[in-house]
């Protein structure tokens, strides 16, 4: 009997749609197939793959309404800015084709009448790209695009939350007219997964997920002495200095900590404000959070939709219970949100204040529309607490003086340092973390590095 996934908007707890999981034989077939094409491909010209790849982006900008919308029904994110995630992929994608020429090149060593010495950039095979629901178009083409640049194939597999998005990527690249194999996917269970990535044809996984998925990504391919690149949790902190601009602050850290329901990897999670400056700036937070539309994600009006399920949304609840019971402030009452609702995914945003790292919203990832926002006399007690973390993706500082940005910067341990700006992937610099939050990199010309191998030519003539 053939096994289904099915997922359930948040929009309304109803089944969306139903997909059936591969069995064993279709697994082997696409395997066989990307490894077939995988040798093909890599003898295809640079120029021919960034034509390719160009073709699919201009594909999924033509299907943007439709994949706007399915986004929105899949995950619950409200549809004025579900657009924005095919625009960011068009971004991502472009730079990415771009930087292959360069960073694809032979690196010469010595040409002489004696000798050729060359060092070559080879792909590394069959990628397996495992994404997230939360953003599943900006995770996957990460790896997706500078994947097929660098003469891989690319089985893609989705969550199970998500799984138009799989499909929508194969279409794409299918009308492009790239050849047969070079990017599938498969709807799979976690234990077909997990036999998947034992496989002899696969060469490199690539998993956006939490802590937990990420381990069982690692216990999967022991033994494989293959290639993985793991982005998994955050709890990205920002620090606000006394010299900072508040209102930016406040309007940037506002969207940084809420936007997407709260369901970012890179979202704000913590605040530590100066305390010059810490009254003013909760003020300012408090009234702008106010000011969202929880609602239907259908609705043009709604700025805050739904988390994924009702079970996220009781864990953050649980957060915010348990910080409370502890002597936390919640500065938000819910009542004014009169889409929230216990129970349900429909959530009200969250501020807490008189919190502390003894408390799990301040040191857990939360994943969820919830900040805690905690005064501090200066810039060595915020560095501290920053990096009193499991997790190191982002962090972000708001000030006037860019050196002691930088200064500061070097000591804060996490994979991307931001000034007067947070939540933001800038494709020409790597996106990577440290401690929990995983290793490898993708974007900048560094993503190119654990998608392919060197190889050395040494010649005598």
């Amino acid at each position: 009997m053939t096994e289904l996934i099915k997922t359930i908007s948040p929009i309304d707890g109803k089944i969306l749609l139903e997909r059936s999981l591969a069995s064993a034989k279709e697994i082997s077939i696409v395997l066989e197939k990307s490894a077939y094409a995988q040798q093909q491909w890599q003898l295809t010209s640079i120029e021919e793959r960034k034509q390719f790849c160009h073709c699919a982006i201009d594909e999924l900008l033509k299907m943007q309404s439709e994949i706007a919308l399915e986004i929105t029904q899949q995950m619950g994110r409200p549809i004025r800015y579900t657009p924005g995630e095919i625009k960011g992929l068009e971004e991502r994608g472009r730079v990415m084709i771009e930087l292959a020429e360069t960073e694809l090149a032979d690196i010469s060593i010595e040409q002489s009448e004696q000798s050729y010495r060359s060092i070559k950039r080879q792909p590394v095979g069959v990628v397996l790209v495992i994404a997230p629901w939360n953003y599943p178009y900006l995770t996957a083409v990460n790896t997706i695009i500078p994947a097929i640049m660098a003469g891989n194939t690319v089985i893609l597999k989705h969550s199970a939350q998500t799984p138009l998005c799989a499909e929508r990527f194969v279409q794409a690249f299918k009308q492009a007219g790239v050849p047969e194999g070079v990017i599938q996917y498969l709807h799979l269970s976690h234990q077909s997964t997990a036999e998947l990535i034992h496989c002899d044809e696969i060469a490199f996984v690539a998993f956006t997920g939490s802590v937990a998925g990420g381990r069982e990504i690692e216990k999967a391919s022991v033994g494989r002495f293959i290639g993985v690149g793991l982005e998994l949790g955050g709890k990205d902190p920002a620090f606000v200095r006394a010299d900072a601009d508040i209102l930016n602050a406040v309007e940037n850290l506002v969207d940084g900590a809420f936007f997407n329901s709260g369901q970012s990897c890179c979202g704000i999670e913590r605040i530590y404000v100066h305390q010059n400056v810490y009254d003013d700036f909760l003020e300012s937070f408090v009234d702008l959070t106010k000011q969202y539309q929880l609602g239907n994600p259908l609705e043009e009006e709604t700025t805050l939709g739904p988390l994924v399920n009702a079970k996220s949304a009781e864990f953050v609840r649980q957060q915010i219970n348990q910080a409370v019971k502890l002597g936390a402030t919640a500065c938000i009452n819910p009542q004014i949100f009169s889409a929230d609702k216990l129970g349900s995914p429909y959530m009200a945003p969250q501020v807490l204040t008189n919190v502390n790292h003894q408390m799990s919203v301040m040191t857990e990832e939360s994943f969820g529309p919830v900040v805690g926002i905690m005064k501090v006399s200066d810039d060595q007690q915020a560095i501290h607490l920053m990096n009193n973390s499991q997790y190191g993706l982002t962090a972000s500082l708001w000030t006037q003086d860019i050196e002691q940005a930088k200064m500061m910067g070097c000591q804060i341990q996490t994979g991307t340092v931001f000034m007067n700006r947070c939540d933001y992937l800038d494709p020409a610099l790597p996106w990577t973390g440290v401690k929990n939050t995983g290793r490898g990199m993708t974007l900048s010309a560094l993503g190119y590095q654990q998608l392919t191998q060197a190889k050395s030519y040494n010649f005598r003539r």
